[in-house]
């Protein structure tokens, strides 16, 4: 099921530094969610290392930026700071968000099928309606394409 054109489905999170994050907060501004699997991981650190090099061009489109994943408060801290990101790192680890969004189940890793967060990116507008979704992507020019999107959403 698509969550285009739907409401971001309501969440109560915390952020790496330990600031609860709801729905309501994302209201005002178009907001990229991308769900990743690890904190510290190559796939993963690619990714979140292209959003951080490319912040100032998300945010002059008008936009910010929110990982999330299951690792810890801690974990997202050590991964934020080793990594200079210069986001907020979201914590689900019951995949209280993850689960509405699509961005956990089956998928298949190393040839075996396994259940785990899916690579995935949302693009939330103004009001808090998901108008593009990415359910699963391939970190190699994610960053760049979802920058195009926006783009062409703003008009």
């Amino acid at each position: 099921m698509s969550l285009v054109g739907q409401p971001l489905p309501a969440f109560f999170l915390q952020d790496d530094q330990g600031v609860t994050v709801t729905d309501r907060d994302l209201r005002g501004a178009w907001t990229v969610l991308y769900a990743y699997p690890k904190d510290s991981t190559p796939g993963c650190t690619t990714e979140a290392c292209d959003f951080r090099d490319n912040l100032a061009r998300v945010q002059a489109l008008g936009a910010r930026v929110y990982g999330l994943s299951r690792d810890s408060l801690k974990s997202h801290q050590n991964f934020r700071t080793k990594q200079a990101l210069t986001f907020p790192l979201l914590s689900d680890p019951d995949c209280a968000l993850l689960k509405p969004l699509g961005a956990f189940g089956k998928k298949v890793m190393y040839g075996k099928e396994v259940e785990g967060i899916i690579r995935s990116t949302f693009l939330v507008d103004p009001k808090g309606i998901v108008r593009h979704a990415w359910p699963k992507v391939s970190v190699k020019g994610h960053v760049q394409d979802v920058i195009d999107t926006l783009a062409k959403l703003r008009g």
